[in-house]
């Protein structure tokens, strides 16, 4: 909603105006108000040729951009990588592409630690490959691990979901996220959500 907008009735800038307060409120300190304002700053300078008139979007860099810079704008050095084994390569080139920027990084696979997934009581049938003493994935490892590393900004690749967020329950630092998990879209999500009235239509029933 604009300032000289009208909101529907259902908007929440109009029915929930104490709790809008109470948000905005968190900005006042100094920690979170820099965090915030370096996060918008860096929204901005994801588009080229801002002074023209009119202005249209020209959306100019990549998440991976949009992370190293707002990493740099942060002033952070120390970097935590959470990733998942079945992204291993690829996160093998998101490291050695934030050490070409100057940072040094911690990494961390899901599967470090080699718990057995019979630790959470999963049984045979549950696992992936049956008949097998599997690792479970442990995010709260993870997490831990990178704690005691002292990040001061961690980036989640590929972790499934709930690991995603046992991760960001149990990480100090915060967190953003590189990519999602998508085991038949090639990691793109939004494709199934994009083709949901038509290849993808089953999702919307069982």
């Amino acid at each position: 909603m604009t300032s000289d907008g009208k909101g529907s009735n259902n908007c929440p800038t109009l029915t929930r105006k104490e709790i809008l307060a109470e948000a905005n409120k968190e900005y006042d300190t100094s920690e979170t108000l820099e965090f915030a304002y370096n996060a918008s700053v860096q929204e901005a300078d994801c588009y080229a040729n801002r002074d023209q008139r009119p202005y249209i979007m020209q959306p100019t860099k990549t998440r991976m951009l949009e992370i190293c810079e707002f990493a740099e704008k942060m002033g952070y050095t120390r970097l935590g990588l959470a990733f998942c084994i079945g992204l291993a390569k690829e996160a093998g080139i998101v490291e050695q592409i934030l050490k070409e920027r100057g940072f040094d990084v911690v990494s961390v696979l899901c599967k470090a630690g080699r718990t057995l997934k019979e630790t959470i009581g999963i049984s045979d049938k549950d696992k992936i490959y049956r008949g097998t003493d599997e690792a479970m994935c442990n995010p709260i490892f993870q997490a831990k691990l990178l704690n005691h590393s002292i990040t001061e900004f961690n980036i989640v690749l590929g972790l499934c979901v709930g690991h995603d967020a046992l991760f960001f329950k149990h990480a100090q630092a915060p967190t953003t996220v590189l990519a999602v998990k998508d085991r038949v879209t090639g990691h793109n999500p939004l494709a199934a959500i994009y083709l949901a009235d038509s290849y993808f239509r089953k999702i919307r029933k069982q």
